[in-house]
């Protein structure tokens, strides 16, 4: 008989066994818990960004629950070229005015000073800067740890907004790290319970 089956077999039931000891992902320490209280109770939600300020810029995010958050997924175009540009959560879920001020300062439940996530004190709706290409889009792959998608708790981002800036976070400056105008706006909707 041809040993190479029994082979495949046991490396599948050696791999499986690893995966199945691996352990849980943890959060950072930065970051506040997601407790039982404000686990997500949605499976999924978009939001797509419209121009704001004048700008061109507009995309579409996909988000999930994630370990320890929410991950955010998508492409944004219009940006300049090779460019950098605040990303975050917004407390508001209120896109209308012209330049997106009518979705209020940063999703911040936990009053903490802006910062960057991973790295010091921040708000809850603080990412990372985001980069533009040679042609002016950006690929989203964020999480945001200590938040959740649904279920209505503090830390939940259903109907709150996303905002693209025309410059980079300097992650410092307060209250909003003098990330500029705000060029691109989108609710957060849930689309699956």
């Amino acid at each position: 008989m041809n040993p190479l089956p029994r082979i495949a077999i046991a490396t599948l039931a050696a791999a499986l066994t690893a995966c199945a000891s691996t352990a849980p992902q943890t959060a950072r320490p930065d970051a506040p818990a997601v407790s039982k209280h404000n686990a997500s109770t949605a499976t999924q939600a978009i939001a797509n960004l419209a121009s704001a300020s004048g700008s061109l810029v507009s995309g579409r995010l996909a988000l999930v629950p994630m370990g320890d958050g929410v991950h955010i997924t998508g492409e944004i175009g219009g940006l300049q070229a090779n460019s950098s540009h605040g990303f975050h959560i917004h407390e508001k879920g209120d896109c209308s005015a012209a330049d997106a001020s009518s979705a209020g300062g940063h999703f911040n439940p936990a009053a903490k000073p802006h910062g960057r996530a991973g790295h010091s004190a921040h708000h809850a709706g603080d990412g990372d800067n985001l980069v533009a290409d040679a042609q002016g889009v950006a690929r989203v792959n964020a999480h945001f740890s200590g938040v959740s998608l649904g279920g209505g708790s503090a830390a939940d981002i259903a109907g709150r907004a996303l905002i693209v800036h025309a410059n980079a976070d300097d992650y410092s400056s307060q209250p909003a790290g003098n990330a500029g105008a705000r060029v691109a706006c989108g609710v957060i909707r849930v689309t699956a319970p």
